[in-house]
């Protein structure tokens, strides 16, 4: 057996297409902000990536680049600016900050409504209540790759190994919620457990989100299992899936190491950017 292929890359092409549409269709050109504190390379490209997404989609995106000795002061009057531009819809702060500045102090500042990556406390909550709200982004990229592939998730035995707030537990509660392409039963384990493989081996879905390199091996995945690879770490500058390559032959569906959850990380944040626009525009 060789798994099917979770092609992210090709996913996140269509979904880019869809936004078009809707931003052509929008009486107001949709914005999208940004705000980078410091130096550190990764999240300057990410920035940048998140800046040609915008031009590509005939979006607008603002940013603030903001010195590593910035004060918190000086953030803060960054959200406050982006909280009252009418004209930015959405906004990011890029993690991670400096260690002399607070994050979450800043984050709790941002309007949840212009909360682009889904993570406010507010609409982390109200995912939890199964309200309408902004949805974490790699979460919902996850769920959205799993329906495009016709994946059943309602009723199947989901294991997401990981607890972090950016993937295990926002995607816990999204699974598992009464509606459609969810109602998953849903079990979050991570490396601190006895026997991780007792776990792993009775999913359906596997989805793997711990960041550490080749956590899940051949022998602990159940034979014809969806397995997403969406934790990564680093050897040096080798991106290194949390996946080892030799589950593919178990695996009846496996998202990649590169081209897999990453560009439904960054197409479902469009999606958020989008739909805050389409919100702002009544």
């Amino acid at each position: 057996m060789t798994a099917i292929k979770l092609d992210g890359e090709k996913l996140a092409a269509k979904i880019r297409e869809e936004l078009r549409g809707r931003v052509e269709s929008l009486d107001v050109v949709p914005g999208l902000g940004t705000v980078l504190v410091g130096d550190d390379g990764p999240s300057a490209n990410y920035v940048a990536m998140k800046h040609r997404d915008c031009e590509e989609l005939g979006m607008k995106s603002f940013h603030e680049h903001l010195p590593a000795d910035a004060t918190q002061e000086a953030v803060n009057a960054v959200v406050d600016k982006f909280n009252a531009a009418p004209h930015i819809h959405a906004y990011l702060m890029q993690y991670p900050f400096p260690k002399h500045l607070d994050f979450e102090d800043a984050m709790l500042r941002v309007w949840p409504e212009k909360d682009v990556d889904g993570l406010h406390p507010v609409n982390l909550g109200r995912l939890v209540q199964g309200v309408s709200a902004p949805l974490a982004c790699t979460p919902a990229g996850i769920q959205r790759m799993l329906v495009e592939y016709d994946i059943p998730i309602e009723g199947s035995k989901v294991v997401i190994v990981g607890r972090g707030l950016t993937i295990g537990r926002p995607l816990a509660n999204l699974l598992s919620l009464k509606r459609p392409h969810a109602n998953a039963a849903v079990t979050v384990v991570h490396t601190g457990v006895k026997d991780l493989g007792s776990y792993t081996r009775e999913a359906e879905i596997l989805i793997a989100a711990a960041g550490f390199p080749h956590l899940i091996k051949a022998d602990m995945v159940r034979p014809g299992a969806a397995v997403v690879a969406a934790g990564v770490s680093f050897e040096g500058k080798k991106i290194v899936s949390d996946v080892a390559p030799e589950v593919e032959e178990v695996a009846g569906w496996l998202s990649p190491r590169i081209g897999g959850v990453g560009p439904m990380t960054r197409a479902m944040l469009m999606v958020n950017a989008v739909e805050a626009a389409e919100r702002a525009a009544g």
